[in-house]
């Protein structure tokens, strides 16, 4: 253990409600605003001394060095000897990545001028197949910020169950549906399972070149032409961008053509506003640097096994789905860099829902279980709906009072009726939801993300834990895996 580490886990343990007694400038200490959004971490555990101690192990760790490395393109994923490019995607990585990434978002753009034109007939539905971060991604950009009039009817389907596609080939005329095929290694079975079903479902209701229908937004432009798709309809993207950090790249084309290029720039700009924040900025004042502090404070010292989200608008709904994967399929390591044992807990589960529905289902737990579980709220000042203003009044006033009696508690001689307070909670307040600030949030977390990784010393962009699931899945379709007593009994059930 190093001597950073043990100076952390030696930190002291205040009581919020102390903490701000102590400090009248504790608001302005752990605040900061940032592209048109507003972070608090006035009611988490975080002292000037507990920061002090972070950036000391952020120096051991050479986070400056590392993050120099990820903007300028040097090889960082190490256990697959590849560079780091999304931060690219925004014109903020290297000039050469840049240059590149710049090509392919223009390559994008001619395709769906053209599309608008009508080169590929009268489209008026966009149907999005891919799994993991070909779809989480597109589909929180979408959701959140598509709800008005767009250009195309939108889906996003990841699930191999059949139900997920037949729920949209009741929506959708196949006649006017454009097939977007979302793959990296453009080889995932579920995907391209899924894709052929809707070739399928096109051919059956009468169109002629359903081929001439199809996208591929991938990293292997060959075996997308190898599977059928013209060359032309080909969006490539850096095999060095991984994919749940590829919506920045063409796999966010079904937000471009729905929203507009013009939302997709701003989306863009708005990520690197946070990178650019997030390169310049002193740690002590640095957005994603301490939320990261926070994070590792709960789960190093505080032992905390959880971080709950929680979306105080419904446009970002799938916000907590999107940070899972983006956070556990990252930092849930068990090896550092270097190929050692992790001797300390990784990342936190990452969990969440939607205010104010998790208030009648999660939030008792919260208040009055006996594990700690760090709240991030997030909401967003201007409303989304053209309701009576109540509406937001109250969905904010919720947000807003939930962090405080998290905080105050509420003793009681009935044990069942008492509230414990000092309840750790982080409160992120959006000016408006447009691309702009959808974009930077989604950076913050991402550079949150490497923070964490780096301090703890892993490598937060390969994800091998992915991998042995599935290549039994594959086995067990050719009948080449054997299995345990279990599940050959569940495989016999299911299929005789």
């Amino acid at each position: 253990m190093s001597a950073d580490w043990t100076a952390i886990e030696a930190l002291p343990s205040p009581k919020l409600e102390t903490l701000f007694a102590e400090d009248a400038n504790r608001l302005e200490t752990f605040s900061a605003d940032v592209a048109g959004i507003h972070f608090d971490w006035s009611k988490t555990h975080l002292t000037t001394e507990a920061v002090t101690a972070f950036e000391a192990l952020a120096k051991a760790q050479d986070l400056h060095g590392k993050r120099e490395a990820l903007f300028s393109g040097k090889v960082i994923n190490v256990t697959e000897n590849r560079s780091v490019t999304h931060v690219a995607e925004r014109g903020e990585g290297s000039e050469e990545d840049n240059a590149k990434a710049a090509a392919l978002h223009a390559r994008m753009r001619a395709l769906i001028d053209a599309i608008a034109a009508g080169a590929l007939g009268d489209i008026r539905h966009v149907l999005h197949v891919g799994i993991g971060g070909s779809a989480l991604g597109p589909d929180l950009l979408v959701d959140a910020l598509g709800r008005e009039d767009t250009a195309y009817d939108v889906a996003i389907v990841s699930n191999i169950d059949g139900a997920a596609l037949e729920e949209v080939f009741k929506k959708f005329d196949p006649t006017a549906t454009l097939l977007v095929i979302a793959s990296k290694t453009f080889t995932t079975k579920e995907t391209l399972t899924n894709a052929d079903s809707v070739l399928q479902w096109m051919g059956e209701a009468g169109v002629e070149d359903a081929y001439g229908r199809v996208i591929a937004l991938t990293a292997d432009p060959d075996k997308a032409v190898e599977w059928g798709v013209d060359e032309t309809r080909v969006l490539p993207f850096a095999d060095s961008v991984g994919g749940r950090y590829s919506l920045w790249s063409s796999i966010g084309f079904p937000a471009a053509i729905a929203l507009g290029w013009d939302n997709f720039a701003e989306l863009l700009e708005g990520a690197a506003e946070m990178d650019r924040h997030f390169q310049h900025t002193t740690l002590s004042q640095n957005a994603p640097a301490l939320a990261a502090f926070a994070d590792l404070y709960y789960t190093q010292v505080r032992h905390a096994e959880t971080r709950a989200t929680f979306a105080y608008d419904e446009r970002l709904r799938l916000l907590p789905s999107y940070l899972q994967q983006l956070e556990m399929e990252s930092n849930g390591k068990g090896t550092t860099i270097d190929g050692q044992k992790l001797d300390r807990p990784s990342a936190a589960i990452t969990w969440g829902g939607v205010g104010t529905d998790a208030q009648h289902a999660v939030f008792q737990l919260l208040h009055q279980g006996t594990h700690l579980v760090p709240v991030e709220f997030v909401a967003v000042i201007e409303a989304g709906d053209t309701l009576s203003e109540d509406h937001h009044r109250q969905l904010l006033l919720n947000a807003f009072a939930q962090g405080a009696a998290l905080m105050k508690g509420r003793a009681n001689d009935d044990h069942a009726r008492s509230y414990s307070g000092d309840r750790p909670s982080t409160t992120i307040l959006l000016d408006d939801l447009d691309a702009r600030t959808l974009g930077a949030l989604i950076a913050f977390y991402e550079q949150r993300v490497f923070v964490s990784g780096v301090l703890l010393g892993i490598n937060s962009f390969d994800q091998f834990g992915v991998e042995l699931g599935k290549e039994m899945a594959k086995a067990a379709d050719a009948g080449d895996q054997e299995f345990d007593v279990s599940t050959t009994d569940l495989i016999k059930r299911a299929f005789g």
